[in-house]
């Protein structure tokens, strides 16, 4: 199978170049710009790709690409940094840029490079494409030739047509370049030669193979939480092992409304797994009476996971794995990539490995995958569309949509409104065009009047988002009417509620969950 290696050198966007690379059925690997030459021999790619990332190449220790990366006889392709150290490398030069590009920009090709001729948002050879970058290539290596332009940044884009080497100063693999994806798609296709063989199909049987090989005869348990992430990896596993899996549903009192209830029956009929249903909502509760602070709370309910699954493994003897439905926009935001080059966003309960003492191998078999392609993955298995396209939620649940102390009643509050909300989009056709919608509940109060008398209650904000790869999203704009009938649903029916606000902001610069 044909495969393009992509080497990270620390930007928040490489994950969007593998994804982008998959969406032109080619099968990506993504590896940390330190890869070794016998590692990158080994991995015998059909083109490379350089990401961008933070520093200069001018910088004491810069991170450079192994030097058989341009020896290996295959296409590469560098974005933004990997432009500049690919022209660094070959005997180009780099400086700072006078002026700098972050957002927007235009640049003009040239017309005579494989890469980009006849790709074009204007008849004049214009493209929108989107820039970040404060250092630009201002002397190009031998060999290369200019392939795109603006007054700002006279070297947007070069080209080795003989040895098949191009790069661009803009991101192609973020949406804001409307002509990223045909750009990715000529390089992966028509320079690297490869077809479009990586489906989800061929996926499945080679993740099932790999997950024999890994488990062998042992006995694998996974924490379920009813989200598509823990859904689709329970019906993957069981494709691969059969009843060598038992799933475990914690009910940690953070559930939706009637979760519990729905799971258990969900799995029943659909997915035929062995499910034990342990209820420790008041033992969550009880460690999570106090505390405010976001990053604490995700820290106890991971533990608090942990201590539960020891209990249950003790169980089963033969139980010598435990499986997660770990994702990789969750491992990009806890800074938890090969790379280890990311800031860290927010920390993930299912992120970072396991304690010693639970004695138990990790196993996460989505992992390497993207959100919409765990959901096409759910399909392939035969997932019901409605299980495989609700909307995610979170591990933590309602722990992190509840801002400050988390408390019974508080949660009580916000399962009812929730629900509402959600009862609302599905009636009015918006559930199917929001990517992710909830409730969060506020620990402020607001003085109201309801009849004749003044009350003094709770205040919750909506929250909906549209989004493809959920590491940006915009907020939805649902319509006033729908809003107004939530806002009057939740007021009257949810005694303590008393004022509804609506979250306007995108991602980012905030995340799309508030904690």
């Amino acid at each position: 199978m044909d495969k393009i290696l992509i080497l990270d050198f620390g930007s928040q966007y490489t994950q969007l170049i593998a994804r982008r690379v998959r969406e032109a059925g080619v099968f990506s690997e993504l590896h940390p710009w330190d890869m070794s030459a016998d590692e990158i021999r080994a991995c015998n790619p059909s083109g490379i790709i350089l990401s961008g990332g933070p520093n200069s190449v001018y910088d004491e220790e810069t991170p450079k690409a192994a030097s058989l990366v341009f020896e290996l006889g295959v296409p590469v392709l560098g974005i933004c940094y990997g432009m500049q150290t690919m022209a660094a490398q070959l005997g180009g030069g780099v400086e700072t840029g006078v002026t700098r590009e972050f957002g927007y920009a235009e640049v003009v090709t040239s017309g005579n490079s494989a890469l980009l001729s006849g790709i074009e948002d204007k008849e004049y050879g214009g493209l929108d494409v989107w820039m970040s970058h404060g250092d630009k290539v201002t002397m190009l290596p031998d060999g290369f030739h200019v392939i795109c332009s603006n007054d700002s940044t006279p070297i947007a884009g070069m080209a080795d047509e003989t040895r098949h080497f191009y790069a661009l100063q803009f991101h192609p693999e973020v949406t804001h370049t409307h002509q990223g994806k045909a750009i990715l798609s000529r390089f992966v296709h028509k320079i690297c030669g490869c077809g479009s063989d990586w489906t989800m199909p061929n996926y499945i049987d080679e993740a099932v193979a790999r997950i024999r090989e890994q488990v062998g005869e042992e006995e694998v348990i996974l924490g379920l939480s009813g989200g598509v992430d823990s859904s689709v990896a329970a019906a993957l596993l069981h494709r691969a092992i059969g009843e060598q899996l038992t799933c475990v549903f914690v009910d940690n009192g953070l559930l939706r409304l009637h979760e519990a209830e729905q799971v258990m029956q969900t799995f029943a009929d659909n997915l035929g797994v062995k499910v034990i249903h342990v209820d420790a909502s008041d033992e969550f509760l009880k460690h999570l009476a106090g505390v405010t602070d976001p990053e604490a709370k995700r820290k106890i309910i991971g533990r608090e996971f942990v201590e539960v699954f020891q209990q249950e493994s003790a169980k089963l003897p033969q139980a010598r794995w435990l499986a997660q439905g770990t994702i990789y926009p969750d491992v990009i935001e806890s800074a938890g990539s090969k790379t280890k080059k990311a800031h860290t966003i927010k920390s993930h309960h299912n992120v970072g490995g396991l304690p010693d003492t639970l004695h138990l191998k990790l196993l996460e078999p989505l992992r390497e995958l993207f959100k919409d392609e765990v959901r096409e993955l759910g399909v392939a298995l035969g997932l019901p569309r409605e299980m495989v396209y609700r909307h995610p939620f979170p591990g933590p649940g309602l722990g992190v949509r509840i801002l400050g102390e988390v408390k019974k009643e508080y949660a009580d509050l916000l399962r009812r409104a929730d629900a509402i909300f959600i009862e609302e989009l599905h009636a009015s056709g918006w559930y199917e065009k929001t990517s992710q919608a909830f409730v969060v509940f506020l620990p402020v109060k607001s003085v109201g009047v309801m009849g004749d008398g003044r009350t003094y209650e709770w205040v919750v904000a909506l929250r909906a988002v549209q989004t493809q790869d959920f590491m940006t999203a915009h907020w939805a704009e649902l319509p006033h009417a729908l809003l107004g009938k939530v806002s009057n649903r939740i007021i009257n029916e949810v005694r303590g509620i008393n004022r509804v606000v609506y979250d306007v902001s995108g991602k980012p610069p905030a995340t799309i969950e508030w904690e």
